[in-house]
């Protein structure tokens, strides 16, 4: 058994170095690749991308697997041997059922219809990208198909970031959270708006730039194994355990931008960077869903970077470095304003009490076009039909409404915009559990140390990597199932602390 743990190792290592190669092609296509460079990127991406299916679809690595999974049964379920061959198992499953021609169509395609979407929203164009969507929601609807049986078309789609969750059961758990939601929006904005006049100053790049470097290094971002660069969409991306790196965006007038977007992404990193070294080069290195990455991301950014703790410890490092715009400002007054809620267009400008609601539009766009009950060239009025109908303001252009968000426009359509609202969800009951354990981590991030919360998270959830599935992980981690319920109650609380009990 040990002499094919190896060959089953060094076969899945081979893939995984193409797809950190692919990762880092990706990347440099989102940073600082020249514009004319598209063409040749999605030929070098359908090339590695075929190459790597091939590999993973390897008959040899399925005769392997079956070899190893039966005689997994010998070992424990949660050791890293039987973890290892159960979830390549799972992985080769899926591959095989995708011919190897389809994968190079689709990176080619989403390479084009990536550099069609930079020009039509810097132009405010979305006739310039439409045709490309129109064929993306082709092939999201072929790649569905490779897999019969299923309940709702998304499911394969959802499957692919988020294993084990159906599109009708997220459907009843976003009405469900929705239901909360649109009162509680009501009941605040109706209210008179929090001032943001103090981070809607002019904050020179620079400066933001090298005092998100230092906090994020205070949070744990490891330089020596990651950096931090520009990009025009935030993301985290890694190329292998020594080599993980975050972008964030600067507005130089408004500080929030860059405060929260590196917060954000630093949150996905920690949960890289605190992944066993050595599952480096199989499929357990990686988080385990888009829904627990995102629940890191979000506590990082909300429940910890937005709390009033975090900034005692950390304003008067910000003072310093913005004296002339904050030095006059409170520090009650500057927590109400990164914490203002409003309607408003950009999701991921989003404040925590309204971001769900952006998420659920799209959703819901994605799935109706799926169902073809949405045609692309409708998309736009439909996206300011729902904005005004759920959040009673709708953008005068394209630009702030269906090309804000890239993700259709580098991947398929449906499957990615579920795993921000279960984030959302579970980062409050990983909070929950981690406080329950240590009662002590509020006053610490108050001091400024957040080693214990990171020690939790470490030990917990990051560990473990892509060793459990999402429902397995959280149950271990928290003790019970998904909830809404902690989410629900912090949301009620730090509206009524910001808004209602004033």
């Amino acid at each position: 058994m040990e002499k094919k743990l190896q060959e089953l190792k060094k076969r899945l290592k081979e893939i995984y170095d193409i797809h950190s190669s692919m990762s880092l092609l990706n990347w440099d296509q989102n940073t600082y690749m020249p514009k004319l460079a598209g063409d040749a990127r999605g030929s070098q991406m359908a090339t590695l991308g075929r190459i790597a299916h091939e590999k993973m679809t390897d008959s040899r690595l399925g005769e392997l697997l079956d070899e190893l999974a039966e005689q997994a049964d010998q070992l424990p379920f949660d050791s890293n041997e039987a973890s290892l061959i159960r979830v390549a198992k799972r992985e080769y499953e899926k591959e095989t059922k995708v011919p190897a021609e389809f994968i190079s169509r689709f990176y080619q395609h989403t390479s084009q219809t990536y550099q069609a979407w930079v020009e039509a929203r810097a132009e405010d164009d979305f006739g310039k990208v439409a045709p490309y969507l129109e064929q993306t929601l082709e092939l999201s609807r072929e790649y569905a198909h490779y897999f019969p049986g299923f309940e709702h078309i998304a499911d394969p789609l959802i499957d692919r970031a988020d294993y084990g969750m159906k599109a009708n059961a997220l459907r009843v758990l976003f009405g469900e959270l929705r239901e909360q939601l649109v009162p509680l929006v009501e009941q605040v904005t109706a209210l008179p708006a929090v001032s943001q006049a103090c981070i809607k100053q002019t904050f020179p790049k620079e400066k933001q730039l090298a005092y998100v470097k230092e906090l994020i290094g205070k949070m744990g971002f490891d330089f020596d194994r990651g950096r931090l660069d520009l990009a025009p969409h935030p993301f985290m991306i890694k190329f292998a355990h020594g080599d993980v790196r975050i972008t964030t965006r600067v507005n130089e007038q408004d500080l929030s931008e860059v405060l929260f977007s590196t917060i954000h992404e630093t949150g996905h990193a920690l949960y890289e960077l605190g992944i066993d070294a050595r599952f480096e080069g199989t499929p357990l290195h990686r988080g385990t869903s888009s829904g627990v990455h995102e629940s890191q991301s979000r506590l990082w950014e909300n429940i910890v970077g937005r709390s009033r703790g975090f900034w005692e410890a950390h304003y008067p490092s910000l003072q310093a470095a913005f004296p002339a715009q904050l030095g006059n400002v409170t520090l009650d007054e500057f927590y109400r304003a990164i914490n203002h809620v409003e309607r408003s267009l950009i999701r991921t400008d989003a404040d925590e009490l309204t971001y769900n609601l952006h998420v659920i539009i799209r959703f819901d766009l994605e799935l109706a076009m799926l169902e073809g009950n949405l045609k692309v060239k409708d998309l736009p009025e439909m996206w300011r039909h729902r904005y005004q109908s759920d959040l009673g303001i709708a953008p005068s252009d394209d630009k702030h409404g269906v090309l804000q968000d890239i993700h259709w426009y580098f991947d398929f359509i449906g499957g990615m915009f579920q795993g921000y609202t279960l984030g959302n969800i579970l980062s409050c009951q990983f909070y929950d559990a981690a406080c329950q354990a240590h009662p002590e981590i509020p006053s610490e991030i108050a001091k400024g140390n957040v080693s214990v919360l990171h020690g939790w998270l470490k030990e917990h959830v990051y560990r473990h990597g892509g060793k459990w599935t999402a429902t397995e992980l959280v149950r271990r981690a928290t003790g019970s199932d998904m909830t809404i319920a902690p989410y629900i109650a912090y949301l009620k609380r730090k509206a009524g602390e910001l808004y209602l009990d004033r």
